[in-house]
């Protein structure tokens, strides 16, 4: 008993030693964030969050404070490379002409 208090605590502390870098609605969402983060080198981990007015469920991509900085760097990165990536297949599907490729047999 006295083992699982102490491992208790232990989780409790590693919680309070890390801080939200992201809040998301999706866990896939916060799972990509946790990947990408650690695919960085930066430790991450996904905390459920519910709130009991509205009834909503979140997930909070949670990093330790000294990597905070960093971790937003990445983040925004990936967001601005997603929103180009998004763009330019948007841009790409309005241009295309399907006449074209009509086959007149």
């Amino acid at each position: 008993m006295a083992r699982r208090q102490k491992k208790i605590q232990q989780s409790q502390a590693k919680l309070q030693d890390l801080v939200v870098v992201t809040a998301v609605d999706g866990i896939d969402q916060a799972r990509d964030y946790e990947t990408l983060l650690k695919n960085n080198d930066i430790a991450a981990i996904i905390k459920q969050q519910h709130d009991d007015a509205t009834g909503t469920e979140t997930f909070a991509v949670m990093v330790p404070e000294e990597c905070l900085d960093e971790a937003h760097v990445v983040i925004e990165s990936q967001d601005a490379f997603d929103d180009f990536y998004d763009f330019a297949v948007d841009d790409e599907e309005s241009e295309f002409d399907g006449d074209l490729f009509e086959d007149e047999f």
